[in-house]
């Protein structure tokens, strides 16, 4: 039987704030990932979106208010991110757990079928050889013309000092907001997060899920993510979004 949460929203609105203090263009990217899927879709008003490792369920909150009648999939492993998605989103979208590091992720998921994928400051986790099937895999799933677009850190090839001064001025910017207390840290979250009675036991097994932390920080160039994803078949491949170091590519089949 899945927790009770008393709360989601307001843990949805704590993570939007922690994750905002890495993210403060937050937004805009999502935005921009859902004009994409607009795009695609043209007149459908229920579009098929999976939402691959989307935690919270962020992105898929703010699919189902630009298309309240989209068929939501969410993916993810993290049994505390997902308790406060099942809770938040309830019959609205479709709750999968599954492991993005095993092939057998997607035996719960219909190929050729999904209109758009879309992922978030997820993927850098993985290691490049699993980034690089996966993408096959993302891939595989999507219908002719659907639409894949993953945002994270993806450095420009061409400004790689100018890029190394931006992120060290956001974090500078971040520690700064710590320090006066704006926001929490993404370890003082989960140190919130273990003190709810509901939520507690999934955080233990979230950390012997993860137990260094799921974080390897592996975040090549864009034109890495560019490369990988026509090898992986995609016809159309590009920037879609840009906000200094960071950037959204994306891959249409």
């Amino acid at each position: 039987m899945d927790p009770y949460i008393a709360n989601p929203l307001a843990w949805q609105e704590s993570w939007d704030r922690q994750q905002e203090a890495y993210l403060p263009d937050r937004e805009h990217r999502i935005a921009s990932m859902l004009d994409a899927v607009d795009a695609v879709v043209g007149d459908d008003a229920a579009p098929r979106v999976l939402d691959l490792a989307g935690g919270t369920g962020s992105i898929s909150l703010r699919t189902l208010a630009r298309f309240p009648s989209a068929r939501m999939t969410l993916v993810d492993l993290d049994p505390a991110l997902l308790a406060i998605a099942a809770a938040s989103l309830g019959d609205r979208a479709t709750i999968v757990t599954a492991d993005l590091r095993r092939p057998d992720w997607r035996a719960d998921l219909a190929p050729g079928t999904y209109d758009a994928v879309l992922t978030a400051t997820a993927l850098h986790w993985l290691p490049a050889n699993r980034v690089a099937d996966l993408y096959a895999e993302i891939h595989e799933l999507l219908r002719p013309g659907g639409v894949f677009v993953n945002a994270d850190h993806m450095p420009d090839d061409g400004l790689p000092g100018l890029s190394k001064r931006l992120v060290e001025r956001a974090d500078r910017r971040r520690e700064q907001r710590y320090a006066a207390g704006v926001v929490l840290s993404w370890s003082a979250w989960w140190e919130h997060v273990a003190g709810d009675p509901a939520l507690a036991p999934l955080v233990r097994r979230r950390f012997e899920i993860f137990p260094a932390g799921p974080h390897t920080e592996w975040t090549p160039p864009i034109s890495w993510h560019v490369d990988t994803l026509r090898s992986a078949g995609f016809t159309e491949v590009g920037p879609l979004w840009r906000g200094g170091a960071d950037a959204a590519v994306a891959g249409v089949c």
